[in-house]
């Protein structure tokens, strides 16, 4: 998970970036994938949109092919929040033929971006400002939003309600994915974790617990050192997925650490980063 213990994982790893290296690395990665949205016809359909929840009201990035209907997906960024790279991997993902919605997370508390491209989050007061907002996703708030964001998907003319919906939750959220797909078991039906955070523990209110209440199916995605701090996880993963139909996936991704899918992160591993998108797709494939 995003702590201490990680960054010292990726200072030990040599894995140092400045801030000008956080905006450089954004540019690159805006750069490949506007052009693979481009090509694909996304264009200009990307635009900034407020969804009213029970909450109050989410800004969220929604975006689509040009003309069709397709699979919605729901993406819960990580714990820096809705920022340029969510909006650049949420247009490739549009780009592959999916009605995709980034949402902010921290809506409740904030609107926009949370850690400016400037912001050096390892900061205290910034990771107390975080881990503030972080505390008030419970797994109710979470189903909240989920039933919300559903039926706003439900609503919009690029998406193909005939279809289930995907959800993928990167580090904070990626036990969101589960918490979405219990909340709508009838309308999320493919849940994609990368390096998740404690998506499963030894704990009675272990997320993964709650895989039993849904009827999705599933990839787990595991950082290496996130393995390392808790052997047991991809094992309890895996007996939760037992006997479950379609595609169920569990991996650990050799010498990726935790953060490695954003392209904006210190962790970022492109080869890595590329094969999980890979998967994910394949699930997509399978289950929508």
């Amino acid at each position: 998970m995003c702590d201490e213990l990680t960054e010292g994982d990726l200072d030990r790893a040599g894995l140092p970036v400045t801030r000008r290296g956080f905006a450089g690395m954004v540019a690159v990665g805006g750069a490949a994938f506007a052009a693979t949205a481009c090509a694909q016809g996304v264009g200009d359909k990307g635009n900034m949109v407020t969804i009213v929840t029970p909450d109050g009201t989410a800004d969220a990035y929604f975006t689509h092919p040009s003309s069709g209907k397709h699979p919605a997906v729901l993406i819960w960024p990580d714990i820096r929040g809705l920022r340029p790279a969510f909006r650049q991997m949420a247009d490739r993902l549009a780009a592959d033929g999916y009605a995709v919605l980034a949402l902010n997370p921290f809506y409740r508390d904030a609107q926009g971006e949370v850690v400016k491209p400037e912001d050096d989050w390892t900061q205290p007061a910034i990771r107390e400002r975080l881990f503030g907002y972080a505390g008030k996703l419970t797994r109710e708030a979470v189903a909240r939003d989920a039933t919300a964001l559903a039926a706003w998907f439900d609503k919009q003319k690029a998406v193909d309600t005939k279809r289930g919906i995907g959800v993928t939750g990167y580090c904070l959220g990626g036990p969101f994915t589960i918490f979405s797909a219990a909340a709508v078991p009838d309308r999320y039906k493919a849940c994609g974790s990368f390096h998740g955070s404690r998506v499963s523990n030894d704990t009675p209110t272990s997320p993964h617990l709650a895989i039993a209440q849904t009827k999705a199916q599933y990839l787990f995605a595991i950082a290496e050192n996130d393995d390392a701090r808790d052997p047991a996880e991809k094992d309890r993963l895996k007996a939760a997925l037992a006997g479950r139909s379609g595609f169920n996936e569990v991996e650990v991704y050799a010498g990726a650490q935790h953060g490695w899918c954003p392209p904006d992160g210190r962790a970022y591993n492109e080869a890595a980063a590329e094969k999980a998108w890979g998967r994910m797709l394949a699930l997509f494939k399978a289950a929508l």
